[in-house]
């Protein structure tokens, strides 16, 4: 066996050890908590709005770096990428559960052979995701005995929309652009079927973005296109890239643009594009501070 091999395998021997004795219940008499894996981050961020710590997760330095909320502890195994995740390591932490969705169908019957798998979809093309969200509360909920927990998730989110939305109330005669942007000359687009658009749509504010939404790796749409609505504002979110904040600052397409001109532009910290519930209610609660500030 090569040097290499012994120390992986030293090294999972030394974490299933580990695992090992965090399986006990934390209370003498009471039973073990669920023990839950979360491959992917709409449904890590469901898990935990049910006060459900899951024993492992995907791309944890991501998503600390790129969703924020909610904090994970440092107990929770990192199970390496989602598009390919560790299955040794995952077999290795024994879930009696795994979260997915269709985003990973490929992995399907290798996650099976490790525990059962939940998938729901939380992005279909042309539907709203929000409702999506919300209901993944109740499904997981019930799948854990955790209905108490679901309502109460549910109830609070809909409570703090409602909030939001009365306080933004006076923002709603504008349009708001929501974007990402990829470069000084293109950026990533969200409508209505994006958990940025259904949110503003939530809480009152008419989106200018009215076409589906473009959002890839390579942001899409050319940076004009903002200038089909020169009445609205354009709402930021997310860190800009250092080549493309440089570029925008000379760049005279990006002066021109009407919203930038008039000072209606929000910057927003991280928010992850494609999460759940906490996304959802990050995204608003940082949009009402960033409107109310400016």
């Amino acid at each position: 066996m090569s040097g290499s091999a012994r120390t992986r395998r030293q090294v999972l021997g030394l974490l299933a050890t580990g695992l090992a004795v965090s399986r006990a219940p934390a209370a003498a008499g009471a039973g073990p908590a669920p023990r839950v894996a979360a491959l992917d981050w709409s449904m890590l961020e469901t898990l935990v709005a049910l006060g459900v710590e899951p024993v492992a997760a995907a791309e944890l330095l991501r998503f600390r770096e790129d969703a924020v909320e909610p904090a994970l502890p440092p107990s929770v195994v990192d199970i390496g990428l989602r598009g390919a995740p560790n299955f040794e390591l995952l077999h290795l932490v024994g879930p009696d559960l795994i979260l997915s969705s269709p985003y990973y169908t490929r992995h399907l019957a290798a996650l099976e052979r490790i525990a059962p798998v939940m998938s729901l979809p939380f992005f279909v093309p042309g539907e709203p995701p929000l409702p999506k969200a919300l209901d993944a509360l109740g499904a997981l909920g019930a799948r854990l005995g955790r209905e108490a927990a679901a309502r109460a998730a549910r109830a609070g989110a809909e409570a703090e929309f409602d909030r939001l939305a009365a306080r933004l109330a006076p923002f709603a005669t504008r349009p708001t652009y929501v974007i990402n942007l990829g470069d000084a000359r293109h950026f990533r687009a969200f409508g209505a079927d994006s958990m940025f658009g259904n949110v503003l749509d939530r809480l009152g504010l008419p989106n200018a973005w009215t076409s589906a939404s473009r959002f890839s790796f390579a942001a899409p749409v050319p940076l004009e296109e903002l200038a089909a609505r020169p009445e609205a504002r354009i709402v930021i979110v997310s860190d800009i890239p250092p080549a493309a904040r440089a570029g925008l600052e000379t760049s005279v397409l990006w002066a021109s643009l009407p919203p930038v001109r008039e000072g209606r532009v929000c910057r927003l910290a991280n928010v992850n594009p494609h999460g759940g519930i906490f996304a959802a209610r990050r995204f608003a609660r940082l949009l009402a501070a960033a409107l109310e500030a400016a």
